[in-house]
């Protein structure tokens, strides 16, 4: 009896043994997977933390590429709307003056084509002859009032220059007796051209006994061949009163035709 006792106690104690190494081994097990496990982690730390160092500074350099980038951008974007700007004014200016110039060629053009109208108007009634043009009145005026008529037309009463101008004027008055522009208001007996030149004695063309009027006549008319018989067919220059109404005869250099 007492044997089974043992026998059964030595099995009882064998069992709760091997239960206990049983449990000493899946302790250990257990243990031995967390260590397994806390270096893994430690490893998988510390290559995490490897790779972000080791990657970190090919980041920062990414980044200061890219910012290297972005400012060469900014400046390349700026230069390029200066250059816009500077082109767009340089246009503008270059518009302003084309559009003056046209203006000023239009302008210019205007100005011939009034003057051609002008010329053209004048031939319609002044004749011209060498380098002068000549109009002779229908009409008759005292000598101011004459030389007023010529003037307000760009012109002057006739001044003669030479022996074919005074043949040329004989032929054009006809018979008319007709203002010249030379006068001795100024002083007398010193005869003067209304430009203000003194009468030459090389183109004289006074009539036979002329001037004669003293300080009465200080107008010069011209009397042709044919004439009335005031002047008694004297041909020629004649001293005459100023106040008395004559036709007359203007001259304008053909350089001068324009009228203002």
């Amino acid at each position: 009896m007492s044997r089974f006792v043992n026998v059964g106690m030595d099995k009882g104690s064998m069992m709760e043994s091997e239960d206990r190494i049983e449990k000493t081994v899946d302790i250990y097990i257990s243990a031995e997977a967390v260590r397994d496990m806390k270096h893994k982690k430690y490893d998988t730390e510390d290559f995490d933390t490897q790779t972000v160092k080791t990657q970190t500074p090919q980041q920062t350099g990414n980044d200061s590429v890219r910012n290297r980038s972005s400012r060469a951008a900014a400046v390349c974007l700026v230069l390029l709307c200066v250059l816009l700007l500077t082109a767009v004014i340089v246009l503008c200016v270059m518009f302003t003056q084309e559009r003056q110039q046209f203006i000023s060629k239009n302008k210019n053009l205007t100005n011939e084509r009034d003057q051609l109208i002008s010329i053209l108007n004048i031939c319609a009634e002044w004749t011209c002859n060498q380098s002068s043009c000549y109009y002779i009145s229908n009409e008759t005026k005292n000598w101011t009032e004459s030389r007023r008529y010529c003037t307000e037309r760009g012109a002057d009463l006739i001044i003669i220059n030479n022996r074919e101008e005074q043949d040329f004027v004989k032929n054009m008055s006809g018979a008319a007796a007709v203002w010249i522009g030379l006068t001795d208001s100024d002083v007398e007996g010193r005869w003067k051209w209304v430009v203000g030149s003194t009468l030459t004695s090389d183109f004289r063309f006074w009539a036979s006994g002329q001037p004669d009027g003293g300080t009465t006549e200080n107008c010069a008319v011209t009397v042709p061949p044919v004439s009335a018989t005031d002047w008694a067919n004297s041909v020629g220059w004649h001293d005459e009163a100023c106040n008395r109404d004559l036709q007359w005869m203007c001259e304008k250099r053909i350089s001068q035709l324009i009228l203002p």
